[in-house]
């Protein structure tokens, strides 16, 4: 598995954590669920946006936050709309950690201050609150996979063959 992971505190609704799940089996990137979890992993909506995807995921979980900050390390990366800076403007070297939060709260503000140095943004248009949890994972992974030049990938289809 590659050294990228994607970290979900408290995610509320299986259909996000399903489709997140498959981005992570397709670019071999670790996910991890803090409790509570708003659904069973056992939800047929989480497997069904997971499809057949969750047998190549590597999940790992954690009763808290304070489990999984002991248990990781690496460079913590904190996704907030609140952020000063935009995600493409950091380095994500190393072993990195996208850390998420819940759909209808995102991350914890006292989280986010003792981080302020590490939080990062998606920008979009000031109307709009944010965007999709799975989206925005997605966004993020494929920045950090970007930045390593997409390294193992398969990067050309066979269209003209």
């Amino acid at each position: 598995m590659s050294d990228i992971n994607i970290v979900l505190l408290e995610p509320e609704i299986p259909q996000n954590t399903g489709n997140i799940s498959r981005t992570c089996a397709a670019t071999g990137v670790t996910l991890h669920l803090i409790e509570p979890l708003g659904f069973e992993i056992s939800d047929r909506t989480l497997k069904r946006a997971g499809l057949d995807y969750w047998k190549f995921l590597d999940v790992k979980y954690y009763k808290n936050i304070d489990e999984f900050f002991a248990s990781n390390e690496g460079v913590f990366w904190f996704f907030t709309t609140k952020a000063e800076k935009k995600y493409s403007d950091v380095c994500y070297d190393g072993k990195v950690y996208l850390i998420f939060g819940k759909e209808t709260k995102g991350l914890p503000e006292d989280l986010l201050k003792a981080n302020r140095d590490h939080c990062v943004r998606i920008p979009m248009l000031d109307e709009i609150r944010s965007l999709n949890l799975s989206n925005a994972a997605a966004i993020a992974v494929y920045e950090a996979l970007r930045q390593r030049d997409f390294e193992g990938f398969k990067t050309e289809g066979d269209l003209f063959k």
